[in-house]
């Protein structure tokens, strides 16, 4: 590369250094931070998080069997604690979706078309919360087989019984607060995931085709890998002592991200690419949703430790370092790309830490994240510059790029740095070569899984009532004609 600048071709030789000195310097201190700074493994906490790794933690104070198969409890009362973390962490994770998303997504399409993006947003929070109370919440975290739950909370049955008893929640994974709060708290990632979606099909897609392939793709695609990963029974579920491949995600590497990746990917095939583009109408709306998200990205990943203990800090931690690194790393590589660093830019590179430590996030320390937010800003810049321009793929607003791509990038370093003493399971780095394994086994699945699916359900509803909008509705724009409204 040639600079014209020396000033760009030092900023250059100093992220070089600094990310090689930083890869040199993971291998070697990682175990020995961890044994110097890690808590030890009896101390760690006896819920986990959705990924449940707790096959090493007590059984549940809660149950009084710890088997998910045998949903024999006894009364107990949750620990005031972790419900007022959770309860928490409900409001930071719903956050993330309305308004945070909507204003993140809103600030980068056309003024013409903002009204129907942050709707989307907005509709998708109450269309899957109708949902979840349905069918999905039982079908994603109720023991049933390996692949899909049952339909025992189907309405949420059984739920006003269950507090009459002073039952404070039949699943293993949050054995510390009530059901009632555990339900909100996956709820509001079932919501967030759909929603991630929307940024591949921006601009173009009916909203009346959007509803009904975002729900049914919450019940054929979002809740059925949900419960693979962390159902108690799923058979890709860490804490399942008997699931055929144990994939380490914390908080949502594979059944948000790239789960909602490899769906706008196939949102953004079918539809084609847009008639018409034009730089975002408003950064700071932009750079308000990203503030949102990583405040909220908190709640998402610590809050998933599903205690307010020790793990839930570091996770926090973690996050926290991983992004802000992400977010660096992306604004040298489009300043020495570009000649100038962009607001857009660095939200962007933001984002994709905060996707790739999310499924890392209980299992790594200080020194992963730092190499996983560094890998995610570099690999996450080529998958919304290099990758979609390579490829032809018209993904409006990245969801793709940033998440699919972030989602992997995460997933597979999860069992790189995973650290035996932060999260129960130790990493390549600490000779568990076979987690590695677990984890691309993992992203296989579900990026074939989610493709195949996700694609059947939108050629299914094209066929029905068609996916885009007409030409003359595109140029003129959604929000007059879809919904007789615009920005000002």
């Amino acid at each position: 590369m040639t600079f014209k600048k020396p000033f760009r071709a030092g900023l250059m030789g100093l992220a070089v250094a600094a990310l090689l000195g930083l890869s040199l310097s993971i291998g070697t201190a990682t175990h020995s931070y961890a044994e110097m700074a890690a808590p030890p493994a009896a101390a760690a906490p006896a819920a986990a998080a959705p990924a449940a790794e707790a096959a090493a933690a007590p059984a549940p104070a809660c149950a009084a069997d710890a088997d998910p198969k045998k949903a024999v409890l006894e009364k107990c009362t949750p620990n005031s604690g972790d419900t007022a973390w959770m309860l928490t962490s409900v409001a930071l994770v719903l956050m993330m979706t309305i308004p945070g998303l909507g204003l993140f997504y809103g600030g980068m399409v056309r003024k013409k078309n903002v009204g129907d993006t942050v709707m989307t947003s907005f509709a998708i929070t109450c269309l899957i919360t109708i949902l979840w109370v349905i069918c999905t919440y039982s079908m994603a975290f109720t023991a049933g087989s390996p692949y899909i739950g049952g339909f025992s909370r189907a309405f949420l049955q059984g739920i006003l019984s269950d507090i009459a008893k002073n039952i404070g929640n039949p699943n293993p994974l949050a054995a510390t607060i009530p059901e009632t709060v555990y339900i909100c708290f996956q709820l509001t990632f079932a919501i967030i995931t759909p929603a991630l979606i929307a940024g591949a099909f921006a601009e173009r897609m009916k909203f009346s085709a959007m509803l009904w392939f975002i729900g049914l793709w919450a019940i054929f695609v979002y809740a059925p890998i949900a419960h693979w990963v962390w159902g108690p029974d799923g058979f890709l579920a860490a804490g399942n002592s008997d699931a055929m491949i144990k994939v380490l995600d914390f908080a949502g590497g594979t059944v948000v991200h790239i789960n909602s990746g490899i769906a706008g990917l196939m949102c953004a095939i079918c539809l084609g690419r847009r008639r018409d583009t034009g730089p975002g109408h408003n950064m700071v709306l932009t750079f308000i949703g990203a503030g949102l998200l990583w405040v909220g990205w908190f709640g998402f990943n610590a809050g998933s430790a599903v205690t307010a203990g020790l793990q839930a800090g570091m996770a926090m931690a973690v996050t926290q370092f991983a992004t802000a690194t992400a977010g660096f790393v992306w604004m040298l590589i489009e300043w020495l790309h570009r000649g100038k660093p962009t607001v857009i830019g660095l939200c962007t590179g933001a984002v994709a830490g905060l996707v790739a430590i999310t499924p890392a996030s209980g299992f790594v320390g200080p020194l992963g994240s730092l190499a996983i937010g560094a890998a995610a800003g570099i690999v996450c810049y080529w998958g919304v510059t290099g990758l979609k321009h390579m490829l032809g793929y018209d993904d409006a607003l990245d969801a793709f790029g940033v998440h699919g791509v972030g989602g992997i990038v995460g997933a597979l370093l999860t069992g790189v740095f995973a650290v035996e003493q932060y999260g129960g399971t130790a990493g390549l780095l600490e000779g568990n070569a076979a987690q590695l394994l677990n984890q691309v086994y993992g992203i296989a699945i579900v990026l074939v899984y989610g493709a195949i699916v996700s694609l059947i359900i939108l050629k299914v509803i094209d066929a029905i009532i068609g996916l885009r909008v007409t030409k003359e509705i595109e140029q003129e724009g959604l929000d007059l004609a879809l919904h007789g409204e615009a920005v000002q």
